[in-house]
């Protein structure tokens, strides 16, 4: 199983910030497991923190804009986006005003120090959320959606649509996450010149040029408004009868601003909390559909916290019934696992097919028959037996014993017909034979049963 990862040593970038253009330092720095993203103002008294999740979200006009008790700090979203995609799941980030620093309105320059410092391995597991059916936000006003379909990664398909003759309809991909560094990351922000004036009027923009942004001029105006414009970016006034872009870089690819609309999105769902396993489909989106995504993803994930494994039926098993039973001395009617289809160091999946032909069902109970709760946790327990013989020599040699039981709940009748799927893991190292483990009982996406216990590992004589 991936672990999760953090930096190996801080780094600082600093420049403009696009809105208040107030000179800024950002500082990333190592954090510990299960940590997350937070985000510190080390400019005000007490240094608050802010947790960077979507929930914390309460303005997406021009940028995304992360807010706690009164303290705010606005465009997160490229680095947020850089973190996520080199893989960084723990990092405390500190900075000296209310916004992160433009740079040059992409990521590349926290992709390079990422990649500069390093990145650090930990003990923890990297928690991902595997998405199992489709989910879907949609804006009937703007045309915006953003959909999520079941994949084995983490990919995007983003599509952009202006009323615009220079980019009426543009779209962008990433298969690949480790692609982000070559693909994404250098594509920078844009801005269309007829929105320049009502930004500024609502005082934003303070600190844009065209060395953060590309400009793009696609309705024709005036010569001498065009002049009035360039004035306020501080550029030499331009023919006003040419449209295009406008920018002392050329664009690094014809389709810069689906890019850069596609990093813009990963940036704003690392405010998830959690890295996720599937496709994203994104039609003209913008951090403010971005957010609500995000936003409806968190509830999905507390919805279910704890999430099934994923059973594909048609793939052979880690373990057969035979090696089961070189393992387990437990035989019929008491072994009460079918098959293992997932093993780790520290964790292991079983399945229990539940028959009407059990032998429990002939007195519990004969009109409506139930698996006893007790019969689960024992096949909970020779799930967690497995895992941890696996690991000893001569596993035939030893066996494995309840010493205790706790935090015991059932949430659901098991019956005939049902698929038990058992996640089992170690809560911490075997120490002297003694393990201490949780397991969960799953029927489809349901958590039927779950309990914590600890086992003694002992020779058989």
């Amino acid at each position: 199983m991936l672990k999760q990862k953090t930096l190996k040593d801080s780094f600082s970038l600093s420049g403009k910030g696009l809105h208040t253009g107030l000179d800024l330092t950002v500082t990333f720095q190592p954090a510990p497991e299960n940590h997350g993203y937070k985000i510190q103002r080390i400019d005000l008294e007490g240094q608050p923190i802010i947790d960077a999740i979507a929930d914390n979200v309460v303005e997406t006009t021009r940028g995304t804009v992360l807010a706690r008790n009164g303290v705010k700090v606005s465009t997160v979203e490229h680095g947020m986006a850089a973190l996520y995609a080199l893989g960084i799941d723990n990092c405390l980030i500190q900075v000296n005003g209310p916004e992160f620093p433009i740079l040059d309105g992409s990521a590349q320059y926290y992709v390079q120090e990422i990649e500069r410092v390093g990145t650090e391995e930990q003990n923890a597991v990297k928690d991902f959320y595997i998405i199992k059916s489709k989910i879907e936000v949609r804006d009937e006003n703007t045309g915006s959606s953003i959909i999520v379909l079941p994949d084995e990664n983490f990919s995007l398909n983003v599509l952009v649509s202006y009323e615009s003759n220079i980019i009426p309809n543009q779209y962008a991909t990433l298969e690949d996450m480790t692609l982000f560094k070559d693909e994404i990351a250098a594509s920078r922000t844009f801005v269309f010149v007829r929105e320049i004036e009502p930004l500024l009027q609502a005082g934003l923009i303070k600190g844009g040029d065209l060395d953060n942004a590309i400009v793009i001029y696609e309705r024709q105006m005036s010569q001498e408004n065009f002049d009035k414009l360039a004035d306020v970016m501080g550029v030499p006034h331009m023919d006003a009868s040419q449209l295009g872009y406008i920018n002392h870089k050329p664009l690094v690819w014809p389709n810069e601003c689906a890019r850069h609309k596609l990093l813009d999105v990963i940036g704003d769902l690392a405010l998830i909390g959690k890295p996720i396993k599937g496709r994203i489909i994104a039609t003209r989106p913008g951090h403010t559909i971005n957010n609500k995504f995000a936003r409806l993803m968190r509830k999905e994930i507390r919805l279910h916290e704890i999430q099934a494994p994923t059973y594909d039926c048609n793939r052979p098993p880690v373990m057969n019934v035979n090696r089961i039973r070189e393992l387990l001395p437990h035989r019929y009617p008491f072994q009460l696992v079918d098959k293992v289809i997932e093993i780790g160091a520290n964790y292991i999946v079983g399945v229990k097919n539940v028959t009407s032909n059990e032998p429990f069902f002939q007195g519990h109970f004969p009109q409506e028959p139930v698996m006893p709760g007790v019969l689960q946790i024992e096949a909970m327990a020779q799930v967690g037996g497995l895992l941890v013989l696996n690991s000893v020599d001569e596993p035939e040699r030893y066996s494995t014993y309840f010493l205790k039981i706790d935090g015991v709940k059932f949430r659901q009748k098991v019956v005939p017909g049902d698929t038990l799927l058992f996640r089992v893991e170690l809560m911490a190292p075997i120490r002297r034979g003694i393990s201490t483990m949780k397991g969960y009982v799953f029927v489809g996406e349901k958590v039927v049963c779950e309990a914590e216990f600890m086992a003694q590992i002992t020779k058989n004589k």
